[in-house]
């Protein structure tokens, strides 16, 4: 038998099993994708010109395995392999309220290809359901957080400047990364017209300046590549597979297993504690269980609900945990895809930048902070950049010769864009449930996700694309294009809150520190636990979330509370 046994191998599993082994407890790992090495496995040493079809995927191939995850901009011919086949890994969704599932089943997850982007949610964000009545209360405050946030921070290496915002706390950062003169310019015009905004170097998971205890773990500066996503060989970006994982594995308490598709949780029906998992070999379909003390869910947010549901007892008719009816429900992701381009024509001509940057410009979030919100609650903030065309021949363009070198040469305008993110609120009637008759190759039953905007959302995605003209116009810039609508829900790849946290039990599934109101010794620290969203993106505190419950859970049963 383990002490633990931690169900997903991705950003916030990762560092449950860091955190578990690093405490003397003997880790069980289990994750349902196939194994995946640090550096050799990765696409990422290739030119442009070694990679087949311009990096492209072919068209053929994508329209029939990859009909969602080719909506992933970091989804290419290089990083093919982190996709999962949708013609694999089929689910249901209405055509009236479609969910975009992006996944990766593979040691590592998501982490390998996430947008490193670490950003803390603020006090403001742990009150807002209390004080406006959506959703159910945070059972934690920032101040519960706080340290270990600083804890993941300073593990992971977050480059980023101060800025000392109440909207957006201040965090255990790296020398951050520097705009260009045309961003400076940009934030010079936005601070200048519109004084409760700021404009801010995004804060990425990127090491600007490697520390000793990165070293110690084979992980060295950024290169600045700008090619993240196909896995970095020299471990700059912070990663499972090149950081998380191996601090764990030097404990010699970690044990991993993948192909290792859960299927379900095993309750004691006398005592509620969780005895065993169950699960099923990806490749041969043999069915196994393992025991354990301790159990984490790490799944990500659908995964976790899915094994929720489907460990159904005669106990728990609607699937473990879910006295409150709330598995499932209250799905949120940030509202994504809100651009606006503008060509700023009165940028200086006689400047340019060398290189490339793991990160971009942030704008944190200023509605109903400095600014009014008017008629919808929440806020958003804003990503992107400002970069000049032009200084290399277009791919797309003919030429030979002495012609395509002069085109080379020639620069064209500055261009800003700016896309914002949305808070979306949480909502039972967004929800995923298990289909009653269709089964996936596994003999698991699909899922049905079906999520929607709320009207709250709509207002705000208006207002994100007015403020995003305004800015870009108050900087000298003329918007030539602009999204007219956010992209559907999922697209953002910040899914959360289907196992959320609470202070009651008929109205949440996990307690304040991540643990099941109905299963002592099972805790959660993926995006489901989430009650509310935040406009900021979520990884950094589903970490933070990870490193607290992990801590509470080995102190205690260490006391034999467990």
């Amino acid at each position: 038998m383990f002490d633990a046994i931690v169900i997903g191998s991705g950003m916030s599993g990762g560092i449950s099993a860091k955190e578990l082994a690093e405490r003397g407890l003997k880790v069980l790992l289990l994750e349902r994708g196939r194994k995946v090495e640090h550096v050799t496995d990765y696409n990422d040493t290739q030119s442009p010109w070694e990679l087949p079809n311009n990096n492209a995927v072919p068209e053929e191939e994508l329209a029939r395995d990859y009909p969602v995850q080719r909506q992933c901009y970091a989804m290419n011919a290089a990083t093919k392999q982190f996709w999962v086949k949708d013609s694999d890994h089929p689910y249901i969704t209405p055509d009236e309220r479609p969910f975009t599932w992006i996944r990766g089943y593979h040691l590592g997850g998501r982490s390998i290809m996430w947008g490193r982007q670490s950003y803390r949610l603020s006090p403001m964000d742990f009150e807002a359901n209390a004080k406006d009545g959506h959703g159910v209360d945070w059972p934690i405050r920032y101040d519960d957080l706080a340290p270990w946030y600083s804890h993941i921070e300073k593990f992971i290496g977050v480059s980023g400047s101060k800025e000392n915002l109440p909207q957006l706390p201040d965090g255990e950062f790296l020398p951050p990364w520097e705009m260009n003169d045309a961003e400076k310019l940009f934030k010079a015009s936005v601070e200048q017209n519109f004084p409760g905004r700021k404009v801010i170097i995004g804060r990425n998971a990127n090491l600007s300046v490697a520390q000793p205890h990165h070293e110690e773990l084979g992980r060295t500066s950024c290169q600045n590549r700008s090619i993240c996503e196909r896995g970095c060989s020299f471990g700059a970006n912070h990663t499972s597979l090149s950081s998380s994982l191996p601090a764990a594995e030097r404990t010699g308490n970690l044990t991993i297993v993948t192909d290792a598709i859960v299927h379900s949780l095993v309750q004691d029906p006398k005592t509620g504690r969780i005895t065993s998992v169950r699960v099923i070999d990806a490749k041969t379909k043999e069915g196994k269980t393992y025991e354990a003390k301790v159990f984490f869910l790490n799944a990500s947010t659908i995964g976790t609900a899915q094994i929720l549901l489907n460990s159904r007892s005669e106990a728990n008719p609607r699937g473990l945990c879910n006295k409150s009816d709330q598995v499932g429900r209250n799905i949120m992701d940030h509202m994504y895809a809100l651009s606006t381009v503008g060509v700023m024509p009165e940028y200086p001509k006689d400047s340019y930048y060398r290189g490339r940057r793991p990160t971009g410009i942030y704008i944190p979030r200023y509605r109903n902070v400095t600014e009014d919100g008017g008629d919808y609650v929440r806020g958003y903030g804003y990503q992107g950049a400002v970069i000049r065309q032009g200084g290399k021949p277009s791919a797309d363009v003919p030429g030979i010769g002495q012609d395509i070198k002069q085109r080379g040469r020639e620069f064209g305008p500055w261009v800003a864009f700016i896309s914002g993110f949305g808070e979306m609120l949480p909502n039972p009637e967004n929800r995923v449930v298990q289909d009653e008759t269709r089964k996936d190759k596994w003999g698991i039953p699909l899922l049905n996700i079906s999520v929607g905007f709320s009207e709250n959302e709509r207002k705000m995605a208006k207002q994100i694309l007015a403020d995003g003209k305004a800015m870009i116009e108050a900087a000298g810039g003329t918007v030539v294009s602009q999204s007219t609508q956010p992209g559907p829900p999922g697209l953002g790849i910040h899914e959360m809150g289907t196992a959320r946290m609470g202070r009651d039990p008929m109205t949440s599934v996990f307690n304040g520190y991540n643990q099941a109101h109905e299963a002592p010794n099972l805790f959660c620290t993926d995006g489901a636990v989430m009650a509310s969203s935040g406009c900021q993106n979520p990884s950094l505190t589903y970490m933070a979330m990870s490193a607290r419950a992990a801590h509470h859970a080995a102190e205690w049963l260490k006391a034999g509370k467990l």
